[in-house]
């Protein structure tokens, strides 16, 4: 083959070129520290970078973003849940110390006001919110667990699905006519002819709902028989602080009197009921063989319309029925509905959904972060303390009436008065003999009632707490993983700036020497050799 000065030329050219490439891609790879720069480059560590990129950004999301986040909700739920049985452990102390039967009134005052503000700050933490969710309320997260203001123009119908526990027996005493004595009136009418004949006790079934202040409207009371077919108990509604005299003597003494009477007292939200009404819910026994269906329920559906601030809303724990009124001129609620709206309709199926809110915080690896309001807040705790406190202001009650029939027989000279007074203080001593001892069986049994709600809040922290633990593994895992990734990554993409920056040197004085050496050939001519 004939080789040309101008075939020479071409070929010096090319190889100048490609040396000039060569010098590109290494400049480039310096100044983006990439191995390539487009997939065609190298199409085995683009689909490498595609794969590994894809793995750094999983991992980031779950340890910078969703475990920080979770590890957040689960702080938060938990220091709630630490203050909540904080104040149950106070009311627990408070309510030991009312067990004392040897107590002064002052001191049973002070119990009572300690009680009563505990009462009122047990259910605050459960509005505790993260990043404008609240915690407890489960999917509800934009619903605060309690009313934030009074509430008046929603009338919910809830429905409790409760238990044979559900029924338990307390003792009121009745104090008659004596109940009504004053210094002006001890010697008049029919408080004149009292004495401890007319002091008794009576032992009365009850169950007591989940609220009190309840509205004029009889509750539906269903059970199931032994056939399994739904039945129902008609109740007689009462209105204490209205309605005194319909159950002479007093709603209490005459539901053990009449055991077929069942008997609502809306204000304190107390079902009275009769022994054979009592039989025969105490009759009811769930079939395990019927999963869906308890027979052992006693549903009790009543209406409430009065909600005081921090009253625990219904629809995170019952099923319910909210209907919202129109309002009239005078800001008075109208029969006309403005919004009805069904909570919790599934439960009379015996479906209850767990509503749990649960993080990704790995691959394929997720972790509840909710604690649901019925896991710590229990309604029978500020019930139970509504309880104590009226028999514990019982007791203060008959100890003032005491010390002003004292009083009144120090004044008193005549003898007929004299008399009178003596039987009223004969039975105003039977009396508070009965209200002390009423009020430390009570106190015995709201001792163990509020250590069960303890109980379940300590449980809801041990459940946070090892929700914690297992999250601060997944973390740690993360992170680990996370630097795997990044390095992978890293040795896949990026270049050694050593081995390029001896590449590109080598390049530049190959390219030096190309120029020199192509720069002598192309000065000698077919002419020289002729």
């Amino acid at each position: 083959m004939r080789i040309t000065n101008k075939i020479m030329q071409r070929n010096a050219l090319a190889n100048i070129n490609g040396n000039k490439e060569l010098q590109d891609n290494l400049t480039t790879q310096m100044s983006t520290q990439k191995k390539i720069n487009r997939a065609s480059d190298d199409p085995v560590v683009a689909i490498r970078a595609l794969r590994l990129r894809s793995n750094v950004t999983e991992v980031s999301q779950y340890y910078s973003k969703n475990i920080p986040d979770a590890d957040s909700w689960m702080k938060i739920t938990e220091d709630a849940l630490k203050n909540t049985a904080s104040i149950i452990t106070s009311m627990i102390e408070q309510v030991t110390k009312g067990s004392n039967g040897d107590l002064t009134s002052s001191d049973r005052s002070i119990i009572i006001e300690q009680l009563k503000a505990l009462s009122d700050e047990v259910y605050a933490t459960g509005d505790a919110s993260f990043a404008g969710r609240y915690v407890f309320t489960g999917y509800r997260t934009d619903t605060a667990l309690s009313f934030q203001a009074k509430s008046t123009d929603t009338t919910y119908s809830i429905t409790e699905q409760l238990n044979r526990d559900a029924i338990d027996s307390v003792t009121h005493v009745n104090m008659g006519d004596l109940s009504s004595w004053t210094n002006a009136s001890y010697a008049t009418g029919a408080v004149a002819g009292v004495d401890e004949t007319q002091i008794s006790t009576a032992d009365v079934y009850r169950i007591r709902m989940a609220y009190d202040d309840l509205d004029d409207v009889l509750p539906t009371i269903e059970y199931y028989d032994a056939t399994g077919t739904m039945q129902t108990i008609n109740a007689t509604g009462f209105a204490l602080s209205t309605d005194t005299n319909t159950y002479a003597p007093d709603p209490y003494t005459y539901v053990s009197d009449n055991p077929s009477e069942v008997i609502l007292i809306k204000d304190t939200g107390e079902l009275l009921i009769g022994k054979d009404t009592y039989d025969t819910l105490m009759g009811t026994k769930d079939d395990p063989t019927t999963s869906l269906v308890n027979e052992g329920e006693i549903r009790i559906t009543y209406s409430k319309t009065n909600f005081a601030a921090e009253d625990l809303r219904p629809e995170h724990y019952y099923a319910c029925t909210a209907t919202t009124w129109e309002v009239d001129s005078d800001g008075e609620n109208t029969t006309t509905p403005k919004e009805i709206i069904d909570y919790n309709q599934d439960y009379l199926d015996g479906i209850v959904e767990k509503q749990s809110i649960e993080y990704d915080v790995g691959f394929n690896q997720t972790i509840k972060v909710n604690t649901t309001a019925d896991e710590a807040f229990n309604l029978g705790i500020r019930r139970e303390i509504d309880d104590l406190v009226a028999a514990l202001q019982n007791v203060v009650n008959l100890e003032d009436l005491k010390k002003s029939i004292t009083s009144k027989i120090k004044e008193t000279t005549d003898p007929a008065e004299l008399e009178t007074l003596n039987n009223q203080l004969t039975a105003a001593d039977k009396a508070l003999t009965y209200g002390k001892d009423t009020c430390q069986k009570r106190f015995e049994k709201g001792i163990t009632s509020l250590q069960g709600f303890l109980n379940d809040t300590s449980l809801a922290i041990t459940g946070v707490g090892t929700r914690s633990s297992k999250l601060e593994l997944i973390e740690q895992r993360m992170q680990n993983q996370k630097t795997t990734f990044e390095t992978l990554k890293s040795e896949n993409e990026d270049i050694d700036i050593t081995e390029v920056a001896i590449q590109l040197s080598s390049a530049e004085l190959t390219y030096e020497a190309a120029l020199t050496a192509t720069g002598k050939l192309v000065q000698n001519t077919l002419l020289q050799y002729i």
